[in-house]
């Protein structure tokens, strides 16, 4: 596997090596031992999976301490342009971003540590989309940024006047009234 930097510290991008011949392809989605040789050692600990259709935005989300989460995440049908938030405290990098295009046809992975809030939006007319975690889900610990907060800059490559929201999803502060659990020395 390639591992692409970005420029916010921590946040990586991961190429995996793709086979292909006659018959189509193969590629190891995730190997624990390279993970930790090339990014560090994370055990992960419980794998999600989201159906959605176009227009669909979901996030921007992280779990609050105890129980932060890294994430390392993944389109396994369709398109999705992903993006992670820092929201560490103290950062240089604080309330920056950086979004990736996953789709099912380039296997990219984003890897997202604790500090960050997680969001994407769905590009194609359905997208399956797969997250690693290292900390299970603790409903009490949810939080989140809104995620049509035009202060953040995205360009989330749909219309937001447009997009389909959870009702939870629509209540998140934006970041200038959020106050962050994340420091950037502390954030476990």
């Amino acid at each position: 596997m390639q591992v692409i930097k970005t420029p916010i510290e921590g946040l990586l991008i991961i190429e995996p090596r793709i086979f292909k011949d006659q018959r189509g392809y193969f590629f190891e989605s995730f190997s624990q031992r390279e993970f930790d040789e090339k990014v560090g050692p994370v055990r992960f600990v419980q794998d999600n999976e989201s159906m959605s259709s176009y227009g669909v935005m979901r996030g921007l989300h992280f779990q609050r301490p105890p129980y932060t989460q890294s994430k390392l995440v993944r389109c396994v049908r369709g398109a999705v342009l992903d993006v992670a938030v820092d929201i560490r405290r103290g950062s240089p990098t604080y309330g920056q971003h950086v979004a990736v295009e996953l789709t099912e046809e380039n296997h990219r992975q984003f890897f997202i540590p604790k500090g960050f809030a997680h969001g994407f939006a769905v590009l194609s007319e359905t997208a399956v989309f797969q997250y690693k975690c290292d900390e299970f889900y603790h409903p009490e610990a949810d939080g989140g940024i809104a995620i049509t907060d035009q202060s953040l800059g995205i360009d989330w490559r749909i219309p937001t006047d447009q997009a389909i929201l959870s009702e939870k999803d629509t209540k998140h502060p934006h970041l200038k009234d959020f106050e962050s659990p994340f420091t950037i020395h502390s954030q476990s």
